[in-house]
């Protein structure tokens, strides 16, 4: 082998080691259990789970970080997946979501999760218990469905007590 290739692979090997030295941060933040979404939706048991299985690492701050979340780059790349994951729909602070941005959450899971695009095949590799089958993905979408109906109606509830509190206060300033 050439200097040179030594020279180089050398270099590498060090870049790898020094890179360990930068982790990432794995501490979930605080959360309040009644904003979650499994609490507030209460689905069936096994469906519950099914979420708990396939959503929760990436979509919520109940993140279990595996041993490999150690090595880098591997652990940087899962915490971006993380980080991204709880940005678009965070599970642990559902309640803090209006009716419109719940129903909005919601469009958007069922669609991700019938394109096959959730949860992502990279995590699916490792973790079989959410590689979810067709009639899985089915039940799910179905579920998240009659939620976002339940949604849309808490939404229509809320605009008309908003209408109906804006017509007291009209009257009350007319009188």
């Amino acid at each position: 082998m050439s200097k040179t290739v030594q020279r180089i692979l050398f270099g590498l090997l060090a870049v790898l080691v020094i890179i360990q030295f930068f982790q990432i941060e794995k501490t979930n933040p605080e959360t309040n259990p009644e904003e979650d979404f499994l609490y507030l939706a209460a689905p069936p048991t096994e469906l519950g789970m099914l979420i708990k299985d396939a959503c929760y690492d990436c979509h919520s701050h109940e993140t279990e970080y595996p041993w490999y979340t150690y090595v880098q780059p591997v652990g940087w790349w899962i915490k971006g997946h993380i980080d991204e994951g709880r940005e678009h729909f965070n599970l642990s602070i559902w309640a803090t979501y209006d009716a419109e941005k719940r129903a909005h959450k919601l469009e958007e899971a069922i669609e991700e999760v019938e394109e096959g695009h959730m949860p992502l095949p990279s995590y699916t590799w490792i973790h079989s218990e959410a590689d979810l089958t067709e009639a899985q993905r089915e039940e799910l979408t179905a579920w998240f469905e009659v939620e976002m109906k339940k949604v849309a109606v808490e939404e229509e509830l809320q605009h008309r007590t908003e209408e109906a509190e804006v017509r007291q206060e009209l009257q009350e300033t007319e009188h």
